[in-house]
C-alpha cells in the first residue's frame, strides 16, 4: 500500500459513505447502595436470549446493550442512549454501574451466572458461562466495556484494489484488507488505552489488586500512571491464551480460521481436571482450549453475521469478514452512555488509518510485542518515561503517538470532505491535546476527582451512577419509541417460549436444576399457546 496521504488523495469521497458503526455496551446492575444486584434480568426488558438490543453477558446482573449498524456514529450513539433510557426507566430501585471495573463484591460466589431459560440454546449459553467461571473465576467476568463495531463501505474495496494494483478476486482482497486493518489495530491499540482508558483504580475486593497495585485509600487500589487496568494482565485476560497454548495466525483469514479450528478441537489438561459432567451437571461445554470462539480474548476480532445453525468461524469461512469488533474501549464514567460522539469520530478516523497504512505480516513474536506494549500502557501509560517496542527498538510513547496523529491527519480530512463537516479533524485536535496534557485523559481525571472529593473508587462511581440514572430518567421516550421497545420485549419473550417448546432435550434436568436455581423469566407454554 501507499502512504496514507497518497491513498486519501486518490479515493473518491463517495466510496467512503457506506461505512457503518455499531456499539455494544456492558454495565452491571447494582443496588442503590452500590452492591451487586441479585435480581433476575427484568422481564419487562424482554428475553436476554432473543432480544436484539437488550441482553446479558456473563452474569445475570451484567447488562449488554447492542445497537444496529448505522451509517453515522451519532445515530448509533443516539440509539444506545435511547435504549439506556428505556432500561433505566424500568429498573425500579436499581442503577447501572458507570465504570468498567466492578463494584465492591464481598464474595465472587455471589455473582449470579446468566440464565437463558431451558431451551437447548439457552442451556448451552448458561453452561458456557459455567465453564468461564471454573476456568477464570467469576470476578474477571464482570468487568465491563464498550465495543466499537465497524464495517467499511462496500464501495471502497474496488477503489482500494485498483490503487494497490491487486488483480485477484474482490472477496480475497476484502478479507486481506480487513486482516491488514486488524494487524494495525493490534499494533496501535495502546494509543486507545492512553486516550480512552478510564480504569486506573479498582475496589479492594477485586482479586489481585492488593498484590499488584498501590493503596489509594482504605477501599481502593490504583496504579498512579495507569490508564486501563481492565486491559492489563490483571484484567480481562486469559493466562492460558497468553502463554504458548494459543497462537493465532493474523496474516490471512484462512490462517486465522485454521488456527482457531485447531484450538477449538484441542483439549487442555487444566480444563480436563475441572471435569465435564460432575454430579450429573455440565461444568463446561467441553475441555478444549476454547469452549467456543467467543472465549478467545483479543482486543479486536474479525466478524461475520452468523445464520441459524452457523458458528462464528463457519460464517467467516463461508462469507468472509463483514466487520471488525474493537474491544479495548473502557466505559467513560463522565458521560451517561459511557462513550461520547467525539470518541466515535476519532475511532472512525483511527480504523480508516489502520486500513490505509502499511501492515507488515506478523512474525513469530509480533503478538507478544503488541501485548507487552498494551500491558505497559495499561499500567504506565501516563508516565513521561514510558517506552514501547517498535521494529526492534524502544521509542518513547509520546513520540510514537505524535507521529501517528500526523499520519491520521489526511484521513480525518478525507472523512470531513466525505461527510461535509469538520468533526473528524476536530476530534483529532481534541485528543492530540491529551498527548500534550496527560491530566486531561479520563484515567487522570478520575484519580484527580477522587482525590479532590476524598472518595474511593466505589463511592465515586456510585455518585456517577446515580447522576447518570437521573439523567436517563429525565429523558422520556416519546410514545412511538416506547411502544417500539415494548414490542421488542414482547416479541423476544414469544421467541424464547417458542424455542423452549421445540427444545430437543440436549441437556438434562440436572443441568437445568443447577442453573443458579434461577427461575425462568418466561412462563412455560405449550405448543398450542398463542406465543407459538
Amino acid at each position: 500500500m501507499k502512504t496514507t496521504d497518497t491513498i486519501t488523495r486518490r479515493i473518491p469521497t463517495e466510496a467512503i459513505i457506506g461505512a457503518k458503526t455499531g456499539l455494544e455496551k456492558e454495565g452491571l446492575r447494582v443496588r442503590r447502595d452500590g452492591q451487586l444486584s441479585d435480581k433476575i434480568h427484568p422481564t419487562v426488558l424482554g428475553s436476554a436470549l432473543t432480544h436484539p438490543s437488550i441482553t446479558t453477558d456473563f452474569s445475570e446482573s451484567l447488562l449488554e446493550l447492542i445497537t444496529p449498524p448505522s451509517h453515522r456514529g451519532e445515530d448509533a450513539l443516539a440509539y444506545l442512549a435511547e435504549t439506556e433510557a428505556f432500561v433505566h426507566q424500568h429498573l425500579a430501585d436499581e442503577l447501572v454501574w458507570s465504570a468498567s471495573m466492578p463494584c465492591h463484591i464481598d464474595d465472587a460466589d455471589d455473582i449470579p451466572i446468566a440464565h437463558y431459560g431451558h431451551s437447548d440454546t439457552g442451556m448451552s449459553k448458561h453452561i458456557y458461562r459455567r465453564g468461564l467461571a471454573h476456568r477464570y473465576g467469576k470476578m474477571m467476568q464482570v468487568i465491563a466495556g464498550v465495543h466499537f463495531n465497524f464495517s467499511f463501505s462496500e464501495d471502497l474495496w474496488p477503489e482500494l484494489q485498483s490503487i494497490s494494483g491487486d488483480r485477484g478476486a474482490l472477496r480475497s482482497f476484502t478479507d486481506d484488507s480487513y486482516m491488514r486493518t486488524l494487524r494495525n489495530v493490534q499494533r496501535y491499540d495502546w494509543l486507545l488505552l492512553y486516550l480512552f482508558g478510564a480504569s486506573p483504580a479498582v475496589d479492594r475486593s477485586f482479586v489481585g489488586a492488593v498484590d499488584r497495585l498501590k493503596p489509594f485509600d482504605r477501599e481502593t487500589y490504583h496504579a498512579p500512571y495507569a490508564t486501563s487496568l481492565r486491559m492489563g494482565d490483571m484484567g480481562y485476560t486469559n493466562s492460558v491464551q497468553a502463554g504458548n497454548h494459543i497462537r493465532i495466525d493474523y496474516n490471512s483469514l484462512d490462517g486465522y480460521l485454521a488456527a482457531l479450528r485447531k484450538i477449538l478441537d484441542t483439549s487442555h489438561p487444566a480444563y480436563e481436571e475441572i471435569g465435564l459432567i460432575v454430579d450429573g451437571a455440565h461444568r463446561q461445554l467441553n475441555t478444549h482450549l476454547l469452549q467456543i470462539e467467543n472465549e478467545f480474548y483479543s482486543s479486536v476480532r474479525p466478524k461475520q453475521i452468523a445464520r441459524d445453525g452457523e458458528s462464528p468461524h463457519e460464517a467467516l469461512g463461508q462469507r468472509g469478514i463483514r466487520y471488525l469488533e474493537l474491544r479495548s474501549i473502557d466505559i467513560n464514567p463522565f458521560v451517561p452512555s459511557g462513550v461520547e460522539v467525539t470518541q466515535l469520530h476519532f475511532l472512525e478516523t483511527f480504523i480508516h488509518f489502520c486500513l490505509f497504512s502499511d501492515s507488515p505480516l506478523y512474525e513469530t513474536d509480533s503478538s507478544d510485542i503488541n501485548r507487552k506494549n498494551l500491558n505497559l500502557t495499561a499500567y504506565l501509560g501516563r508516565s513521561p518515561d514510558l517506552k514501547l517496542s517498535r521494529d526492534g527498538e524502544k521509542v518513547r510513547m509520546q513520540v510514537w503517538a505524535d507521529q501517528l496523529f500526523d499520519q491520521m491527519q489526511p484521513v480525518a480530512e478525507l472523512l470531513d470532505n466525505t461527510h461535509d463537516t469538520d468533526r473528524y479533524t476536530i476530534a483529532l485536535k481534541h485528543y492530540w491535546r491529551y498527548l500534550q496534557e496527560p491530566e486531561l485523559t479520563p484515567s487522570a481525571t478520575l484519580l484527580r476527582e477522587m482525590r479532590e472529593q476524598g472518595s474511593g473508587f466505589t463511592d465515586y462511581i456510585l455518585q456517577q451512577s446515580v447522576a447518570h440514572h437521573s439523567r436517563f430518567l429525565s429523558n422520556c421516550l416519546n410514545p412511538a419509541r416506547l411502544e417500539y421497545y415494548e414490542a421488542l420485549s414482547r416479541q423476544s419473550l414469544r421467541q424464547q417460549c417458542h424455542m423452549e417448546c421445540r427444545s430437543q432435550g440436549v441437556f438434562d434436568e440436572d443441568d437445568a436444576k443447577h442453573a443458579d436455581n434461577s427461575p425462568c423469566v418466561v412462563t412455560p407454554c405449550v405448543c398450542a399457546s398463542s406465543y407459538c
